[in-house]
């Protein structure tokens, strides 16, 4: 955020009409359990899930340097929905006719400015199953960089204010660690989930 950016604030929580529900729907599910019991549930949809039947892509950047550790990168991104910047992988919405990996490459261009190749492709995964449907798939995308190389520039939508963090791979747990205790931010799940399974796996020894 540039110095003559103002902080975001929210100025109003209110019931939202569905009429007026652009991007989401709240739908009711009528459904019977494992004992035979009728049941409701409240759930929430996207409206903007395509033919692919998968909602968004997550991004997991790997980032290699001849001189420098291998590192990943982070997002910093005000969301109004917790009222807090979230430190995050890049992530957006799958537009129509696109792949998941086609839809990483393109938005970890757009909001970084950074361009790789796709090394691997999750299954379609779930974040809050409780609360959604909405569902992703997680890709995973090296991006090699060379002595000299500038900071590339970002393509961001109208509304979109990103910050990018390089962290080294050894360092990212102790970084969200230290991120989670900063007034005004809130580390996405995905991210900290990932960066338990590496700070697990070298505290247990593990090797792939």
């Amino acid at each position: 955020m540039s110095s003559s950016a103002q902080s975001p604030k929210i100025r109003r929580i209110s019931p939202l009409s569905p009429s007026e529900a652009k991007w989401t729907q709240l739908n009711k599910i009528e459904w019977t359990d494992q004992t035979g019991r009728d049941r409701i549930w409240e759930a929430a949809s996207r409206k903007t899930r395509g033919k692919t039947g998968i909602d968004a892509v997550a991004i997991a950047p790997i980032l290699r340097h001849p001189s420098r550790p291998a590192s990943t990168l982070l997002i910093l991104q005000y969301r109004p929905p917790v009222q807090a910047t979230c430190v995050e992988f890049p992530a957006g919405l799958i537009d129509e006719g696109e792949s998941p990996e086609e839809a990483a490459v393109r938005e970890l261009k757009e909001e970084t400015g950074y361009e790789g190749k796709v090394l691997d492709c999750s299954p379609t995964i779930v974040a809050d199953p409780g609360l959604t449907d909405a569902n992703m798939q997680m890709v995973t995308i090296e991006v090699n960089l060379k002595e000299g190389d500038k900071e590339p520039e970002q393509h961001l939508d109208e509304g979109e204010h990103i910050q990018r963090v390089i962290v080294p791979l050894t360092e990212l747990y102790d970084k969200l660690q230290a991120f989670s205790k900063e007034e005004g931010k809130i580390v996405d799940a995905r991210l900290y989930h990932w960066s338990l399974g590496l700070h697990w796996s070298k505290q247990l020894g593990m090797r792939g």
